[in-house]
């Protein structure tokens, strides 16, 4: 079950050190790292950050690998300016500081990032993905927005939206066996109700012996036996883009 001394592990594993090929750049309200591949596209993806916010390196290195792979990747502040969470925080102040970055009140922000990727980059397909918070963000947008085409949601908290089922788009749910705050339990309903009420396509999976956070936070080099699912994880992120985008 999840650790209460702990409510999100999201800092399992290592900080890269990493500067991105990206720039920061202002899109209406807020800051975003935008990376855009070498030939011309017109498909993007929306990559929504974890509690550590827009500038972990970690997320940006992800960004940067849609990059290579034909999108352009846009990773948008959706703390809008307040402070992300810092690992030297106090986990007993964590359910507080939370409440107020709301995963499911992002719809705001993500106007403004379909706005500039429509009129400012030429895209026509958009689709979204997001580690932890983010994860559960996409889930968020699965469910209400209709001009995201398809989400990869990376160890999202399911508990966040957990009566809520009916996707409008395909989605990908990415867990680790591991995982501490998201037990394999909820896992199981959340399949049961995404059968009973979901009309899209959508699948489920669960990385063996994985921990929160093992597709962007674990530095394969350090974890050579995670290595295969850590690879697995961003090929099957990758391969559900490009089936749906």
């Amino acid at each position: 079950m999840a650790n209460e001394s702990r409510p999100c592990p999201c800092d399992i594993g290592d900080r890269f050190d990493y500067g991105g090929r990206g720039q920061e750049i202002q899109v209406g309200h807020i800051k975003a790292y935008v990376c855009r591949p070498s030939a011309s596209t017109d498909k993007a993806v929306i990559v929504i950050h974890d509690i550590f916010g827009w500038q972990l390196p970690n997320t940006r290195y992800i960004a940067d690998m849609l990059t290579t792979n034909g999108y352009i990747a846009i990773c948008p502040d959706f703390f809008v300016g307040q402070e992300a969470w810092k690992p030297s925080n106090d986990w007993a102040t964590f359910n507080d500081w939370v409440k107020t970055r709301d995963a499911g009140k992002i719809d705001k922000e993500v106007d403004v990032v379909l706005k500039y990727l429509k009129d400012q980059c030429g895209v026509k397909k958009i689709g979204v993905i997001g580690f932890c918070w983010g994860g559960a963000a996409v889930q968020h947008l699965m469910l209400k927005n209709p001009h995201l085409k398809t989400g990869v949601s990376l160890y999202g908290v399911i508990s966040r939206f957990e009566d809520k089922h009916s996707l409008l788009h395909p989605t990908f749910f990415i867990f680790g066996e591991k995982d501490d705050i998201i037990p394999l339990e909820q896992v199981t309903l959340l399949e049961q109700k995404l059968k009973q009420n979901c009309k899209v396509d959508y699948e489920v999976k669960i990385y063996p012996g994985q921990t929160h956070g093992f597709v962007h936070r674990k530095r394969e080099d350090i974890n050579p036996q995670d290595k295969p699912y850590i690879e697995e994880g961003r090929k099957d992120m990758i391969n559900w883009l490009n089936k749906y985008l």
